[in-house]
């Protein structure tokens, strides 16, 4: 019995009445197809090498890493996007629609939220900061200490993903196509290695512009030829309607759940935050903006690029069970995993029009490609920033650009031994996938306890990380080895499973939590939370757990953080308030000045110690010495070497 005769919701004598199996032989690559995909490396080899050869005699960290501060919205809209969107989302999305239906359509009601709160909290204080890592805010607002944890934890999160992003689409198209494994493995790590660590981020950025174009290419002319096939896309939609495939909003709050709407809408505003909030490889983008205006826009960009997106894939995933509903799988092709079902359908739709299979190919590589890029980046900015220049503050621009790109290049090496030990993993590879998100959730909660609570101290942020990374790989790993040792049943169109082990490569983290043939109750129950969900509550732990700690061991002590690192949730609350009203509050009086004009670049800011001094609230810029005024309680700002 096939995936399609179990989840359709038509019989299998139906489906044997309807048509025999096919018995022509699979399509195959041809000539044309593997120059589609050699000419998207050479290009993307070539933008690297452009912006190498141009930015000769340049060679500050802040151009290779920052792209010199001179990027437009556009380009880091399309860089932004492309950054998460990978090989994995390209098989993922319509393998999850073909399957389940139409409710993960509904994650794009996150996407408003979880792009403006970024733009208007995160950017601004990034930005106006002028640093080269997130992780730098982390000093600026408590601790070196609480700086070093926050970066290793980034780094432990992309470098397991950078294996998994690289090697899960070349063992499909392995399987698939016949591509062979390793080369295509071996070509993507070097093409990407080279270009990121010649033309730093500026060619990083340029290669995700165009590696986006490619990714909707090759989306668009699967959708345009499937539905051609099956009868246009009102039949796809007719179709689809008919066998259940196109989902209502389903209002049940339980959170063990897989798909709600509340669980789509709210728990993907977490998974955005952490996505394009504080993660580096985004951070990185808004920083190289030319202007804060410029990254907030290209912020706003980002919006319906992933909306236009997520349909793309959502209609994918419908043409492709309209199709096999006309076209049967034959039993071989019944037991392949969901990603390599998107191939399976791409070949035979497409195998008969030389250059197209090779054009989805190359959408797949350039999904890889950007980004394996922007880990390889980002992982250079922090390791130098964070991890380097604390410790040798005398090295020079041109030693310290030279050891960026060198560790760009040490971390190609690194991805490929991780696509190696991917490759004997087996079922952990979808481990590996969930790691990613439950890493994210406790970094999102770090950042917010340091920029909405200004009680927050040191002790509590380092223990308030420790207990989200341990609650979240409690339910995490949990969640697996409850999985590994329960009985696995077919699930409903919304419910929640694997795939056998033994015959899938990696499911998109759309499909990581169980379903069990008994309903799990206790400690099992609470290890099937629906995976969306984990953001959200890692990061609540880590906010929870780090204000009780602050409150305990005395907040900061009559040393209130530094203003520009706080994001004063309560007095802009209070604005709106009429100021009869405002004149009786207590708590007034903790504000900050976020009022200099957007489109300057402050010199960078040195951590500080904040002591009183007066009446006048006075906020010393080391490298300028700019002075700001404001009434209510005074600081001053006291350099100290990063």
């Amino acid at each position: 019995m096939s995936i399609r005769d179990l989840y359709s919701g038509v019989s299998p004598s139906t489906i044997a009445l309807s048509t025999a199996n096919r018995a022509k032989p699979p399509p195959e690559f041809t000539l044309v197809d593997y120059g589609v995909c050699i000419l998207l490396l050479v290009l993307s080899l070539a933008i690297g090498l452009y912006y190498a050869r141009r930015g000769r005699g340049q060679n500050t960290v802040r151009q290779f890493l920052l792209a010199n501060r001179s990027m437009g919205s556009l380009p880091v809209a399309l860089s932004l996007l492309a950054t998460f969107q990978s090989a994995v989302a390209v098989l993922g999305v319509p393998g999850e629609i073909y399957r389940f239906g139409t409710e993960y359509w509904f994650l794009g009601c996150s996407y408003i939220i979880g792009l403006l709160v970024p733009a208007h909290i995160f950017i601004p204080i990034f930005y106006r900061l002028n640093i080269s890592s997130a992780y730098e805010y982390l000093e600026l607002r408590f601790t070196k200490t609480v700086r070093l944890c926050g970066t290793l934890t980034f780094i432990f999160q992309m470098v397991i993903y950078m294996g998994v992003v690289l090697y899960a689409p070349a063992l499909a198209l392995n399987a698939v196509t016949g591509f062979d494994l390793w080369g295509s493995v071996l070509a993507l790590g070097i093409v990407c290695t080279i270009y990121t660590s010649l033309g730093g981020l500026k060619a990083v950025i340029w290669t995700d512009v165009f590696q986006t174009l490619v990714m909707f290419l090759g989306q668009i002319a699967i959708v345009v030829v499937g539905a051609a096939k099956v009868g246009g896309l009102g039949r796809v939609w007719d179709v689809a309607s008919q066998h259940g495939r196109i989902s209502g909003i389903d209002l049940n709050p339980d959170p063990f759940v897989r798909h709600t709407f509340w669980t789509l809408a709210i728990g993907g505003i977490f998974m955005m935050l952490s996505l394009y909030g504080v993660n580096q490889a985004q951070v990185q983008r808004y920083l190289s903006s030319h202007t804060e205006r410029a990254a907030i826009l290209s912020c706003y960009a980002v919006f319906p690029c992933q909306q236009v997106t997520l349909c793309i894939g959502s209609l994918i995933g419908l043409v492709m069970f309209v199709y096999y509903l006309d076209y049967p799988l034959s039993p071989e092709q019944a037991q392949i995993s969901s990603d390599q079902m998107v191939l399976h359908f791409v070949m035979d739709i497409l195998g008969g029009i030389p250059g197209l299979p090779g054009l989805f190919v190359a959408c797949l590589f350039s999904g890889s490609l950007s980004t394996i890029s922007s880990a390889f980046n980002s992982l250079a900015t922090v390791t130098i920033e964070d991890l380097i220049r604390p410790h040798f503050p005398e090295i020079s621009e041109e030693r310290a650009t030279l050891i960026s790109k060198g560790l760009a290049v040490a971390y190609g090496l690194i991805c490929l031994g991780m696509a190696y030990i991917s490759s004997l993993m087996g079922p952990v590879l979808q481990a590996a996938i969930s790691i990613f998100g439950m890493i994210g959730g406790p970094l999102l909660g770090l950042f917010c306890l340091g920029i909405f609570f200004p009680c927050a101290n040191s002790t509590g942020a380092v223990l308030g990380l420790l207990a989200g990374l341990i609650m979240a790989f409690w339910i995490g790993i949990g969640n697996m080895v409850s999985n590994m040792t329960s009985k696995i049943m077919v699930p409903p169109p919304n419910g929640t499973g694997f795939p056998s082990y033994r015959n899938m490569t990696i499911v998109t983290v759309t499909t990581l939590m169980p379903f069990t043939v008994s309903q799990p109750t206790g400690i099992q129950r609470f290890y099937n939370l629906s995976y969306l969900w984990y953001s959200a509550h890692s990061s609540t732990t880590v906010i929870i757990m780090g204000l009780l700690v602050s409150l305990l061991t005395g907040g900061t002590r009559g040393q209130p953080p530094n203003p520009r690192t706080i994001y004063p949730v309560l007095p802009r609350l209070f604005a709106l308030l009429p100021i009869s009203c405002r004149n009786h509050l207590p708590c007034q009086g903790y504000n900050q000045d976020l009022s200099y004009e957007t489109d300057t670049v402050p010199e960078k800011m040195s951590n500080g110690m904040l002591t009183s001094c007066g009446e006048e609230e006075v906020v010393v810029m080391p490298e300028q010495g700019h002075i700001q005024g404001d009434h209510g309680h005074a600081f001053i700002l006291q350099e100290t070497s990063l």
